[in-house]
């Protein structure tokens, strides 16, 4: 499924980096990484990925901001918000500006492939 689509994973912790890195490469995406939102952003800018897996609270810049400065660079790129449980306010502003999903923390690392998955389907279907 992952074959030829782009990834980006920004979390600042280092462990979940590297695990939904792996994941996602096992599955067949190319898959690229950020510590917070400026590098993810420094990231979208070099190539625009399929797929954004988004940590809401980070260093420098958290995952709201980031979402919606990478959305007005390119508004056709999927956004997953992973949040921890009790940030619904910061959540209904990330729908706001073109958030399309979100998953709450700690997350079973099979439904958010599944979701990663079912979110490229929709996006690339003809229609």
């Amino acid at each position: 499924m992952g074959m030829g689509y782009r990834l980006l994973v920004v979390d600042d912790q280092k462990g979940i980096r590297r695990l939904l890195q792996e994941l996602f490469q096992r599955e067949g995406f190319e898959v690229e990484v950020a510590a917070d939102g400026m590098e993810a952003i420094e990231l979208v800018k070099s190539g625009v990925p399929d797929v954004i897996l988004m940590d809401m609270k980070m260093p420098r810049m958290n995952g709201l901001e980031a979402s919606e400065t990478i959305l007005k660079m390119n508004q056709d790129v999927a956004i997953i918000m992973m949040t921890a449980y009790g940030e619904i306010e910061m959540m209904k502003k990330a729908v706001e500006v073109g958030v399309k999903k979100y998953i709450t923390k700690p997350f079973d690392i099979i439904v958010l492939r599944d979701m990663v998955k079912e979110t490229l389907a929709r996006g690339f279907q003809a229609g």
